[in-house]
């Protein structure tokens, strides 16, 4: 493995944690595309950054979308308990008038800048080693993307591991959780935060697709393969690193592009579980259903 395959396929395996260990919370919770929703939302917070600040620097594009992320999971919620509409469709009003609103700025102000909703939905992982790179004392310590989401997935697990009892009992059982005292709607918000910081962190390197992806693939997968929600962050995590490697040598292989070639890695693991898992594969369904014959001694 040359130093540039080392640099992809760790950044794309920090991302497939950070996204593989909420997509299980999302997942429990029935919202698998509020990562998508987000992904799109943040358009317009990029343009507006750029509009405000007169530079595509990156700390203001990330502050932009951040706002914008926080803005579109509060909309979420609104519409969803305010209106009375189901979650599915207050995300997808939420997410598409955003994403709507982000082009016609574009179009409108932006005409002229190298700046389109492309940025965002496809990004390139394989540019990973040609980003800014940290240095210390005249060592280079690697790329700035690898950083940075090493700070995020440090952030999410202190997240997860401090507030574990908070996350699972709101998720597998609100009504619960509130009788006990929790508020359930602090706990989405603080769980849409940390979604909306992974999705802004990430698709500068990866893409907005790539993190949906990640954000639903592997946690839907490690869903089909266990009961229990510890074991499932770690095979959903162990999924989105295999998903990760395999996909880069995929793509180098067939010289196409690298987050297509991880979604394809992603679809075959849940395609496999589905088919195979033991508890909730489609095998072992038909076996419950048409058991084998006993067979009885002669």
């Amino acid at each position: 493995m040359n130093l540039d395959a080392f640099w992809i396929i760790l950044t794309g395996s920090l991302v497939a944690v950070c996204c593989s260990l909420l997509g299980c919370f999302l997942i429990l919770r029935r919202m698998a595309m509020v990562g998508d929703a987000i992904s799109h939302a943040v358009l317009p917070g990029i343009v507006l950054a750029f509009l405000f600040s007169g530079t595509r620097e990156v700390w203001s594009m990330l502050l932009g979308a951040a706002a914008l992320g926080v803005a579109c999971t509060f909309l979420i919620e609104f519409f969803h308990k305010k209106a009375r509409v189901s979650a599915d469709a207050s995300i997808g009003v939420t997410f598409t008038w955003l994403f709507a609103l982000g082009i016609i700025l574009i179009s409108v102000y932006a005409g002229q800048v190298d700046l389109d909703q492309d940025c965002v939905l496809y990004g390139e992982i394989a540019y990973v080693p040609l980003d800014t790179w940290i240095t210390a004392a005249g060592l280079h310590l690697g790329p700035r993307t690898v950083w940075m989401m090493g700070g995020v997935l440090a952030l999410i697990l202190l997240f997860i591991l401090v507030f574990y009892k908070q996350l699972y009992l709101t998720s597998f059982d609100p009504a619960f959780a509130t009788a006990i005292g929790l508020s359930t709607t602090l706990w989405y918000y603080l769980l849409m935060g940390a979604v909306s910081l992974t999705t802004v962190a990430a698709f500068e390197s990866v893409g907005a697709i790539l993190v949906v992806a990640l954000m639903v693939g592997p946690p839907a997968t490690a869903y089909l393969l266990t009961d229990n929600l510890k074991v499932m962050l770690g095979l959903s995590s162990a999924c989105g690193i295999v998903a990760a490697a395999l996909g880069y040598y995929l793509a180098l292989w067939l010289n196409g592009s690298v987050a297509g070639a991880i979604s394809v890695i992603i679809g075959l693991q849940f395609s496999l579980a589905f088919v195979l898992s033991p508890t909730h594969g489609l095998v072992s369904r038909r076996r419950k259903v048409h058991p084998s014959p006993a067979v009885v001694p002669s």
